[in-house]
């Protein structure tokens, strides 16, 4: 899946994530394939409870894998690593959480929510430059400085999903995983939250794993997103591309979902429930095709031929 003219910041191959209810195991996660490349936004689109978090919180090794690999850059990331590597992987990997309130710890002021990380990798020489590096996030995602002795409890939910942006920020990461992190947001507030991302992603050259289940969002903010349904990737393609030319039927349902700008139209159309069909149901025998130029789609062998078909009529 790799483009040899960019570089591969995260791969993520042939994983699978299980978690247990008892002795019982549920596969929340099923052969996961998908590369993050250097500078751009990679979305991550599906409905509740489709594997979309549980795949960014392993990225960052906060839930173990059952099968597969996860690689930064060189390095493998899944499994045991020395002090010195997992230093090396949070220092690099930073995450946006959905919620901004329960991320932050409400006993503890934004100065040191925000500090947390300097003082656990000891990023500053002395107290004055701890205190300017602070000053200058709070600046970047549009706070004051005289905010750093409250607590989050005295913070509007945009306020505090900027400091939860600032802590991340503080890190100079390569990669963010910004998990939903306009869902608990006011919508006057959404575009100043995705504004100031990209911001920070012209300025500081970063790379952003977004996830979201609002494709209306992600088309504006991602390069290149992936489609997943029931813990499968079902389908990855340029934005663009995925909107011209959705080909599995699960991204048709999705894009049919997304609310259209005028009243009458939005009233009278009618959406098309996804049904899985029988080749969807036995998705273990699948895998990712490419079967437009940067397009992949999950098919069985038995659905090669339909899916060609369709990317032949559209060539």
């Amino acid at each position: 899946m790799a483009n040899n003219d960019r570089e591969v910041l995260v791969k993520v191959k042939n994983v699978d994530i299980t978690f247990f209810n008892g002795k019982r195991p549920f596969k929340a996660v099923k052969n996961a394939n998908f590369e993050i490349y250097k500078g751009e936004t990679f979305g991550l689109v599906g409905e509740s409870g489709s594997g979309k978090t549980t795949i960014g919180r392993a990225i960052i090794r906060l839930n173990q894998i059952s099968g597969g690999e996860i690689w930064y850059k060189d390095l493998r990331i899944d499994g045991k690593l020395s002090k010195k590597d997992r230093q090396y992987v949070v220092r690099n990997i930073q995450m946006i959480f959905q919620d901004p309130a329960a991320s932050l710890n409400e006993r503890a002021t934004i100065d040191y929510c925000i500090s947390e990380g300097l003082y656990n990798f000891h990023l500053y020489k002395d107290e004055e430059e701890r205190v300017r590096k602070v000053d200058e996030a709070l600046n970047s995602v549009g706070l004051l400085p005289e905010h750093k002795s409250r607590y989050p409890h005295e913070f509007s939910g945009g306020q505090r999903q900027r400091v939860g942006i600032a802590r991340a920020m503080i890190m100079e990461p390569e990669l963010i995983i910004a998990d939903e992190p306009i869902s608990a947001l006011d919508v006057s507030i959404r575009a100043q939250v995705l504004n100031l991302m990209n911001k920070f992603k012209e300025e500081r050259g970063l790379s952003y794993m977004f996830i979201a289940h609002d494709l209306s969002v992600v088309r504006y903010f991602a390069d290149r997103i992936a489609v997943i349904h029931n813990g499968n990737i079902v389908e990855i393609a340029p934005s663009v591309e995925l909107f011209r030319n959705p080909l599995h039927p699960y991204t048709h349902s999705l894009l049919q979902a997304v609310p259209i700008p005028d009243p009458q139209i939005e009233k009278n159309k009618t959406i098309q429930q996804y049904v899985e069909t029988e080749a969807e149901q036995n998705y273990d025998k699948a895998e990712l095709v490419e079967i437009l130029p940067e397009h992949f789609v999950l098919m069985t062998e038995n659905e090669r031929e339909g899916y060609e078909r369709k990317a032949a009529a559209l060539k």
